[in-house]
This record gives structure tokens, C-alpha cells and sequence, in this order.
């Protein structure tokens, strides 16, 4: 062969292989733990103090995109730490919250037998409201924290690029903060610098129109929840929850169900109603697909896109497990 000849070969077949030797993409392939750092802010406005858990990613501090988490009902920021040890991992600050007055806090200094009456009241209208306000009261100090000089997040900090993310009456205030319609309650919660919304075990509204209610939301949502998936303090079936999904506009839509998942599958503990044994690739499945719908939404990822929109979500999913999208 002549070296003209050769070159030509090389210029066809060198970059050939170099793109086949590229690794696929793979939402569960994660990078060095990172670090955690607990903090807590006064929230000025309504005298409220805010406790949050940040995963930051591990190596050189830059600005990563954010990702911010809500608790369900008698949780704690510290809860569904799967979660935000991956995303961390992944290159996202993972900002988990805790709400006070629907946290741990209602349930742990209670009797046992009086326990459910007070997550059931704790499950009201006023703190609805006062998470919804959290979300932005946080996204607005994570704002300060970035800039300020010294700080432990200072320049970690990608505000920018934010998503949010919830289980249960978590997911009920990503809802809100997402895009979702509350006529009936007299107030707007959506927050304009959240770009996308994952919410686990989500819920229509007790009240009104579902497809009023959702169907002017104009950011991508990934809905996550179980054929088992029942709430008792709610009184929600997975019947409910897939009206969530039926009224959502196209554009960026999907609906995960897991076969068997109840309520605690978004979480690391069982809960009393439990029926169901633990099944660990539930945690799988949650990891791989937020994972990818934050790279494509956050990251404009087209690899993930395409993944997410293909075959992917099939080769982490079980048999009987369903992904819905429009």
C-alpha cells in the first residue's frame, strides 16, 4: 500500500474505531462518592428555619447543576439518600430538604398508637404551603451560597440548571413548584428557574379538574409510581395516580410503573402497610431513569435523550414494569 493510500485507509478507519471503542451510554456507571455537607438557613421572610443535606460531587469544585429533593411525609432530609449519593456521583448537587411541621419531627416524640393521627393532620393545606414556599426560599439562598466567598458551596453551584424532585407529599409539592394548576387554592407556587421535575408516588388533586390542573404544565416531567402504589394517609390508588399522566401535555412525559412497588419503594425503609417483599432492582430502575431524564433535560445530553427515548429504560426494567411517554 502507498502512503497516500494509507492515509486515506487511516483517516476512514482510525476514527471508525475510536468510536466504537466510546463507552454507551449507562445512567448507573458512577463516578467517585462525593461529599455531604449538612446545613441551615433562616428563612427571613417567614422566620422559618431550614434545614438541607447537599451531595456535592467528588473532585475539582465547579459549578455543578443542581437537583433538589422533598421528603414525604414524616421524612427527613437525611431519607432516600440512594438517591442523592448517585446523582452526586453522577455530577449533580443533590440538595435534599426538610420541611418542618411534616418531617420527622411529627411522629417521633409521639405514642405509637397516636402516630398516624398526627402524620394525617400534619397532611394539611398549611403545609402544603409552607413546603411549596421552601422549595423557593432554598433555591433562593442556594443563590447566596453560591456567591458567597468561603462558603462550602460557593461556586459548586450551577443555578441555572435546576431540578426537582420529591416522593409523596413531596411529590405533591414538586407538583406545585413544577407547573401544576392550584386554582383552589388561591395561590401559583411554580417556581421559573426549575427546568425539570421528577415526582415519585404523585397524586391528582383532591379536589377540581385533573385535566385543568395539568394540562398547562410547560416543563418535562417523569412521573414514578407502583402497581401497588396506594397512600393511606391520602387515600390515593395507582388508578389515581396515572390520571397525573394522562392529562399532562406532550412534550417530555413519562410515566414509570414498577410491578409490585408500593409506597416505600422511593425510600430505603418498609413502612407498617407493607405487604410486598423489598425488590432491589426498583432502585435500580429510579436510579438509571432520573438519571437520564436530568442529563437530557439539564444537560441537554443527546445520548440520554436517545437512550431514555430507545431501548434503555427496557434493559434496567423488569418484565412486567411499564414506561409511558409522550
Amino acid at each position: 500500500m502507498k502512503l497516500h493510500q494509507f492515509i486515506a485507509f487511516a483517516a476512514v478507519i482510525f476514527p471508525a474505531l475510536l468510536i466504537a471503542a466510546e463507552p454507551s451510554y449507562d445512567p448507573l456507571r458512577a463516578g467517585a462518592a462525593g461529599s455531604a455537607v449538612e446545613l441551615k438557613f433562616t428563612d427571613a421572610k417567614r422566620g422559618r428555619e431550614l434545614p438541607v443535606l447537599v451531595y456535592l460531587p467528588a473532585g475539582a469544585a465547579k459549578a455543578a447543576p443542581v437537583v433538589l429533593f422533598s421528603h414525604g411525609l414524616g421524612g427527613a432530609r437525611s431519607g432516600s439518600a440512594f438517591l442523592g449519593k448517585h446523582w452526586s456521583a453522577r455530577g449533580y448537587a443533590a440538595v435534599f430538604l426538610q420541611h418542618p411541621g411534616s418531617d420527622d419531627g411529627v411522629w417521633k416524640d409521639a405514642p405509637a398508637a397516636g402516630r398516624m393521627a398526627k402524620l394525617k393532620a400534619a397532611a394539611s393545606a398549611e403545609n402544603f404551603t409552607l413546603r411549596s414556599q421552601d422549595v423557593v426560599a432554598v433555591l433562593d439562598h442556594l443563590s447566596l451560597w453560591q456567591k458567597e466567598s468561603g462558603h462550602a458551596l460557593a461556586g459548586r453551584l450551577d443555578v441555572e440548571r435546576v431540578g426537582m424532585s420529591g416522593h409523596s407529599f413531596g411529590a405533591v409539592t414538586t407538583q406545585a413548584v413544577g407547573g401544576q394548576s392550584l386554582p383552589l387554592v388561591g395561590a401559583k407556587f411554580a417556581d421559573t428557574r426549575i427546568r425539570a421535575a421528577v415526582a415519585m408516588s404523585h397524586s391528582p388533586p383532591r379536589r377540581g379538574d385533573v385535566a385543568a390542573a395539568f394540562g398547562a404544565v410547560k416543563i418535562p416531567w417523569m412521573l414514578m409510581t407502583g402497581t401497588k402504589d396506594d397512600s393511606i394517609i391520602a387515600d390515593f390508588s395507582p388508578a389515581d395516580r396515572a390520571k397525573v399522566f394522562d392529562a399532562l401535555p406532550p412534550g417530555g412525559k413519562y410515566e414509570l410503573v414498577l410491578h409490585n412497588a408500593e409506597h416505600s419503594a422511593f425510600t430505603e425503609r418498609s413502612l407498617p402497610a407493607d405487604k410486598e417483599p423489598r425488590n432491589a432492582n426498583h432502585h435500580r430502575v429510579i436510579l438509571a431513569l432520573s438519571t437520564a431524564f436530568f442529563d437530557a433535560h439539564l444537560r441537554s445530553d443527546a445520548q440520554a435523550k436517545a437512550w431514555l427515548e430507545g431501548d434503555g429504560p427496557r434493559s434496567v426494567m423488569e418484565k412486567n414494569d411499564t414506561l409511558r411517554k409522550k
